[in-house]
């Protein structure tokens, strides 16, 4: 006879659920122990699966399956833990998608310095001879070593598709705060 292994053990043996007159019978209990034996890591599994649904809990290798769901891309550029809070900020973030409020906290979540939003704000065609263009503008003490590329790729894919933006780094002893409709 097979041995059994030590774990994972089923919660809900199959002989257990048997009507009486099968537990008695010896093929249908090594059956029941066989199929025991394998269904246990599938409920161990299915019992565990909502820590898969976790940012915190999930395995590092799901961060990007699970953030797919919520329209989150990570780039390289970040260790596992800023991965996993940014993805738990994102889903609240959510509701707010394609809003200032939503562009300012990506583009801060990834760069940690204070972000000015110029929005065009309205909802018709642009005045004759303005610009129609969202300006994201992260101020900080090195603008020389803010990835504007990649800024740019962040910006692009939380603002609304149809709306043209601007991305630029300023000095903050240079900045003078333009008016914002955010």
């Amino acid at each position: 006879m097979r041995e059994r292994s030590s774990d994972p053990v089923s919660p809900y043996p199959l002989l257990d659920t048997m009507p009486g007159v099968y537990r008695d019978d010896a093929t249908t209990q090594i059956l029941c122990e066989v199929f025991d034996d394998l269904l246990a890591p599938v409920f161990a599994i299915l019992d565990g699966f909502t820590a898969y649904l976790d940012p915190g809990t999930t395995p590092e290798d799901m961060l990007d399956w699970l953030a797919g769901w919520v329209g989150v891309t990570f780039d390289g550029h970040l260790d596992i833990h800023r991965r996993r809070e940014l993805l738990l900020s994102a889903t609240a973030l959510l509701p707010w998608r394609g809003t200032v409020r939503s562009i300012r906290a990506a583009v801060n979540a990834v760069t940690d310095q204070e972000v000015e939003i110029v929005d065009p704000g309205a909802a018709g065609p642009a005045r004759p001879g303005a610009e129609h263009v969202l300006l994201v503008r992260v101020i900080t003490d090195a603008p020389d070593d803010v990835d504007l590329r990649r800024l740019d790729a962040i910006v692009g894919s939380v603002k609304p598709a149809h709306l043209p933006h601007r991305v630029e780094a300023v000095a903050r002893e240079a900045h003078s705060p333009a008016v914002s409709s955010a």
